[in-house]
């Protein structure tokens, strides 16, 4: 009996400082963060260096979601999607959540700088940084194309990666950086044509809520070509073997096979499609990296 009250007393007081980090967000960064280990290592990667670049990564992305959530609290309230959040709820206060957000940030960066490599933990910083001030900040509100722009530090943990492993960033790492800067306003807004009402509440100009879906389709085809473009480009330049190239050919016709469907008489359920295929389509390109290294 004393065992289940310590464990659902532990459970309420951690569990409010997980949800500020958002993990299911993260699972995405370390998606793509795996494959570029594997990519420059040529192979399997340290298994040290490897730990410590998920571990490191997943704080640093943690806190900056935090972070986002300290600067977003009065926004939040005003979204049913958001609205559960803890901050929102007073689970939290905000002095509790910087303590949080700057600890483990420190945390991140701590062991980035011990157990990778000094670029590995610059870039972290500047993702950290780039998220908080550059996105949330400065152009979420400002900027119909905010997630285009803003969608680079979700980008930065591929080259975080790759120079926790070389200390140098390499031509297939940026243009696996280029990759996840393509693939991410189509992932983006796919979810917030479903989320639109939500954003057009709290002030926020989300493509979605000032175009119509046709020219958001149309956006979205242009950053869909450029992904499959580099996504090809990036089997290319590792030298990956041929039978890659089929299946990413294959992910991209499921991806614009889901893409026609947008401006559709059911607009919000092919959204929601699209976004929960765009999460398959990073998967799975991401495992056949790793495969393709293993197998070449």
């Amino acid at each position: 009996m004393r065992t289940e009250y310590a464990s659902a007393v532990t459970s309420t007081i951690f569990r409010p400082y997980i949800a500020l980090m958002k993990l299911r967000v993260v699972e995405l960064l370390l998606v793509t963060t795996l494959p570029a280990l594997f990519l420059a290592a040529k192979g399997v990667p340290p298994l040290g260096t490897t730990i410590a670049t998920l571990i490191g990564g997943t704080l640093a992305a943690g806190a900056a979601n935090a972070y986002n959530m300290i600067i977003e609290v009065e926004s939040d309230k005003l979204m049913g999607r958001t609205s559960k959040r803890p901050l929102v709820n007073n689970e939290l206060s905000k002095k509790s959540a910087h303590i949080f957000a700057a600890i483990i940030s420190i945390l991140s960066l701590a062991i980035f700088q011990i157990w990778t490599t000094t670029l590995a933990t610059v870039i972290t910083a500047v993702a950290i940084l780039f998220y908080v001030f550059g996105y949330t900040i400065g152009l979420k509100r400002r900027t119909s194309q905010n997630i285009v722009w803003g969608g680079i530090a979700g980008c930065l943990p591929v080259l975080i990666g790759w120079a926790a492993i070389t200390n140098s960033l390499s031509l297939t790492a940026w243009l696996f950086f280029f990759l996840i800067f393509f693939w991410t306003p189509p992932h983006f807004w796919a979810l917030a044509i479903k989320y639109r009402d939500d954003y057009a509440a709290a002030g926020i100009p989300m493509l979605p809520v000032v175009a119509s879906i046709k020219s958001v389709q149309k956006q979205m085809w242009f950053h869909t070509t450029g992904m499959v473009i580099t996504s090809l480009a990036v089997l290319w330049s590792a030298h990956l073997p041929i039978w890659s190239w089929i299946i990413s050919i294959a992910l991209a016709v499921g991806f614009g096979v889901q893409l026609v469907k947008i401006d559709g008489p059911d607009s919000d359920r092919s959204a929601a499609k699209l976004f929960q295929w765009s999460i398959t389509y990073l998967s799975v390109y991401s495992l056949l990296l790793v495969a393709g290294v293993l197998l070449k």
